[in-house]
Parts: C-alpha cells; sequence; structure tokens
C-alpha cells in the first residue's frame, strides 16, 4: 500500500485520481473516471467508462460502476455516468452509464446509500438523500427523487418516476408514476396512503402532513374523473408549495400511468 492506493490495484493512465484517495486490493479504476477527493475504494472494486464520481464517496467489495449498459442498441459510444458526493455503495452494487437513445447519461445525487446487490440502469436519473435497500434495481430511463426509500427486492420499470418522500415496500413491482409523499405496497404495487414514518422523521409539521392527507383523498376519491379532482385539488391548494410538489410531478407526466390505490381503499 503506497499513499493510500494498494501496489496490486490497475490504475489505467488518464484516469484522475484526487487527494486522499484510498484504492484497495485488485480493484480496477479505467481511462476515463475521474474521482473526487476522500473517497474510498475497497478491494475487487471495478470503475469504468466515462465516469465522474465526486468527493467522500465509499464504494466495497465487488460493485461495478460504469460499465456498458444493458441495452441491445448500445454499441460502445461514449456515454456518461456522473455520481454527486457522500454516496455509499455496498457490495455487488451495478450502475451503467447513459444510451443514444436516451439523455446519453446516468446521474447520481449526493447522500445516497445503496445497499448490496441494488441497481441503478441506464439514463437514471437519481436525486439526493435515497436509500436502496438490498437488492432494489430500477430499469432504464428511471427518475428517483430526493429522499425516496426502496425497499428490499422493490423494481422500477423503466420510464417511470417516483416523487419525493416517496416509499416503495420491499417485494413491490412499480409499473406507472408515483406521486411525491406517498407509500406503495403489494407485489404489483398500490398506493397505500402518505409516507407518514418518513413525513414525521424528517420534522414535517402536523398541519402540512393534514393538508397532504387531504389532497391524497381528495386526488382519489372515488366520485367524479381524476382530472375533475386535480382540478380541484388546484384551485383550493395552488399557493401550498408542498401541494406545488404533487401539482407539478403530475404535469410532468407524460409517458406512464399513476400507481393508484386499491378499489374501495384511499
Amino acid at each position: 500500500m503506497k499513499n493510500g492506493i494498494h501496489s496490486t490495484s490497475i490504475i489505467h493512465e488518464g484516469s484522475e485520481i484526487g487527494e486522499n484517495v484510498s484504492i484497495g486490493a485488485y480493484s480496477i479504476i479505467g481511462p476515463n473516471v475521474k474521482i473526487g477527493n476522500n473517497s474510498k475504494i475497497h478491494s475487487h472494486v471495478l470503475i469504468d467508462g466515462n465516469t465522474t464520481i465526486g468527493f467522500n464517496n465509499e464504494f466495497y467489495s465487488f460493485s461495478v460502476i460504469g460499465s456498458n449498459p444493458q441495452h441491445l442498441k448500445y454499441k460502445g459510444e461514449m456515454t456518461q455516468l456522473i455520481i454527486g458526493n457522500n454516496n455509499i455503495f455496498r457490495e455487488h452494487v451495478t450502475i451503467h452509464p447513459g444510451t443514444k437513445v436516451g439523455i446519453q447519461k446516468t446521474i447520481i445525487g449526493n447522500d445516497g446509500f445503496f445497499m448490496v446487490g441494488s441497481h441503478v440502469a441506464h439514463d437514471c436519473l437519481v436525486g439526493n438523500n435515497v436509500v436502496f435497500v438490498n437488492n432494489a434495481v430500477i430499469g432504464g430511463h428511471v427518475e428517483i427523487s430526493d429522499f425516496v426509500y426502496l425497499g428490499g427486492q422493490s423494481a422500477v420499470h423503466q420510464f417511470c418516476r417516483i416523487g419525493k418522500h416517496a416509499i416503495i415496500g420491499a417485494g413491490t413491482t412499480i409499473d406507472g408514476d408515483v406521486i411525491p409523499f406517498t407509500s406503495v405496497v403489494g407485489s404489483r404495487g398500490y398506493l397505500s396512503g402518505l409516507n407518514l414514518v418518513g413525513l414525521k422523521r424528517r420534522s414535517f409539521k402536523k398541519e402540512e402532513i393534514k393538508i397532504l392527507r387531504n389532497v391524497y383523498r381528495l386526488l382519489f376519491a372515488p366520485e367524479g374523473t381524476f382530472n375533475e379532482r386535480l382540478s380541484e385539488v388546484s384551485e383550493t391548494y395552488n399557493k401550498n408549495d408542498l401541494v406545488k410538489e404533487i401539482l407539478i410531478f403530475l404535469k410532468e407526466n407524460l409517458n406512464r400511468p399513476l400507481v393508484h390505490p386499491k378499489m374501495g381503499k384511499h
């Protein structure tokens, strides 16, 4: 071990390694990789591709970061993977860069915790303070907003979006957009209400939670059409910043259906 870099590691010429970076035994850093200051690479880690990593990130053994995306139309073009700061990637995590058929880059924010075996596919946008529990996986072109919690063995279908402060239960499959502040459970995911535990942990006020609960009940009430109920929410709560998060999210809904509650459960 010299200057924090183990003698058995392979650091390709052209890579850029910041200050106070440690690289463990048998890890491989590709020629187009940039790693920011104070990061820690454990043994047997592969970081490849056109990958830029911020500061104070930690990669555990057998994680594979920046290797070619799993897409039949990918032909080796130089796309990007961009990772922010203060993230933890545990064993066997895999993250892929973008593709030409997408936005040509995958972006991961700050302060994320990616547990064993979790996966981020090509062209994904992942926000800040997210948690991917063991074997949580997301398909291509998925958007995960800030403070989202994905339970163990959960899976998100390609092109879906998960709104801020949402929680996805263990073993849940998501095949539509999930509005902010909500909880999704069941093998075929359905809304079960607000993410009350997460909101309370993040010090949301009782009045704020009460308003969000009223909005949720109104949006998914059995009377009228969804668009009619959405218009009522917009007219009633258009000055509330939290409700604006939901309204903006719904306005941008273009590609996927929404995840709804089970019939008769609101």
